[in-house]
């Protein structure tokens, strides 16, 4: 997916970037359509980087690695990723249920070993522990489905749950390594106030992980504001 963090950190891809975003190639479509059958995300992710790093110049790229993907040979793609000019690697697409997250955890370290950064989706405060265990360079602290926006998910969690979850899983991290970074990511947390609500109520927070809130959303917004003020121009 492609997004930031800041203005100049990282930018991500993998295969949602297609089915998000209104205007891509089968895009604005929900979050899940990055873990359906509609193509090789690791072809997707290739193909975009076709696009992509071309023309970025100053700001890491992170590809997404789906690690349970049964015909790669994941060390080996790894390398690859390396070869074309990733900077890093993500778990996505991923999965909350515990069917091959070890997977994920494996690519982690692998990835260490060749130099790339790794930022990791967790969910919960075991897989906190074992990506922090694994050495990952930050950990984020995935909180479900983004409720908001034209396509968001229309169950979540309430935004106190998240303030819960959210210190169970940076705690979990902290007690592995103290110094690792730890970001909040999606579910209700979608927008600035809720990013502020959650951040005042957790400790030792390094952020926020953008994704949908600064991607889909922003263009929806922009789209609907920007056609309204066209509707609202009358003839004389």
């Amino acid at each position: 997916m492609l997004l930031s963090w800041t203005p100049s950190f990282c930018t991500f891809l993998y295969t949602t970037s297609l089915r998000v975003v209104p205007g891509r190639r089968g895009g604005h479509h929900g979050e899940l359509a990055g873990l359906m059958p509609y193509g090789d995300a690791h072809s997707t992710v290739l193909d975009m980087a076709n696009e992509v790093l071309p023309v970025v110049y100053h700001t890491p790229v992170l590809a997404g690695v789906c690690s349970s993907d049964p015909f790669r040979n994941i060390p080996r793609f790894l390398s690859q990723l390396k070869d074309v000019g990733f900077s890093g690697v993500q778990n996505f697409p991923t999965e909350e249920t515990g069917m091959g997250y070890e997977l994920e955890v494996e690519m982690v370290r692998e990835a260490k070993k060749l130099g790339l950064l790794t930022t990791p989706y967790v969910f919960n405060a075991d897989q906190s522990t074992r990506m922090a265990k694994a050495e990952a360079d930050l950990i984020v602290a995935h909180l479900g489905l983004t409720t908001k926006g034209s396509i968001g998910a229309s169950r979540a969690k309430t935004l106190d749950d998240c303030v819960r979850l959210t210190q169970e899983m940076a705690d979990a991290a902290h007690a592995v390594n103290p110094d690792i970074i730890v970001l909040v990511h999606c579910g209700p947390v979608a927008e600035s106030d809720d990013v502020q609500y959650l951040l005042k109520r957790t400790k030792r927070m390094g952020g926020f992980y953008g994704e949908i809130s600064l991607e889909r959303l922003p263009v929806e917004i922009a789209l609907r504001e920007g056609t309204q003020k066209f509707k609202n121009v009358r003839l004389p």
